[in-house]
């Protein structure tokens, strides 16, 4: 039997139709053949429904009758259609992928170091200090820049967070120079979301308010 000719025997061995002679070369072949073998796995169900067709197969049919060439010829053409529709998924998947990967980094450029940033600026008429305050969602929480102009210190002071439950949460502290108003600039990170925070307060380390940001 010739190398191809093995090939197109995979849909008749499967359904039993081989003579014995042919039958032995073709596992001969099956042994080194990962295509074949495979293929022998698939037509599994198709044969197990002839089996069953044939032992539901009324008495008037010749008990000898077996599937023609057509039916063989049909099978594999059913499996080679499979396995293109099969290589078409796999291609499609692989360019969905491909069109993520490239468009993740626009998208990141698009969304621009923002993340939905929300700036907020309020002066104390009290204290003097005026602050601004950006806000940054991300997964974890809010990201936060305040920059603060206060003339008053030397001082200690702290940006708090408190949310809309009435929750405090301290974010970052930093000292106040000497008579100057020369804007300081501290980053720190919440733990609540931009939605969850009802505003942002400056205080001294003693719990002086300075200054109150409503978003």
């Amino acid at each position: 039997m010739r190398s191809l000719e093995r090939h197109r025997d995979v849909a008749a061995y499967a359904l039993g139709v081989l003579d014995e002679a042919d039958t032995f070369r073709f596992e001969d072949h099956l042994m080194e053949c990962a295509g074949c073998s495979a293929q022998v796995t698939e037509f599994g169900p198709a044969a197990r429904q002839l089996m069953l067709y044939r032992q539901a197969t009324p008495r008037p049919v010749h008990p000898m009758a077996q599937p023609g060439p057509r039916l063989l010829d049909r099978l594999l053409e059913a499996t080679a259609a499979r396995h293109r529709r099969a290589r078409r998924r796999m291609l499609y998947a692989v360019a969905a992928s491909v069109v993520a990967a490239l468009a993740g980094p626009a998208l990141a450029l698009m969304a621009g170091g923002g993340h939905g940033a929300v700036r907020v600026t309020a002066t104390d008429e009290r204290s003097g200090v005026w602050a601004q305050i950006t806000t940054e969602d991300e997964s974890w929480g809010s990201r936060l820049k305040l920059t603060v102009k206060d003339g008053a210190g030397p001082r200690t002071c702290r940006l708090v967070v408190i949310g809309r439950d009435g929750s405090e949460e301290t974010v970052t502290s930093w000292q106040a120079q000497e008579h100057d108003a020369r804007p300081d600039t501290v980053q720190g990170g919440a733990a609540l979301h931009p939605g969850e925070i009802a505003r942002y307060e400056v205080r001294t380390s003693d719990g002086e308010h300075l200054v109150t940001l409503q978003p």
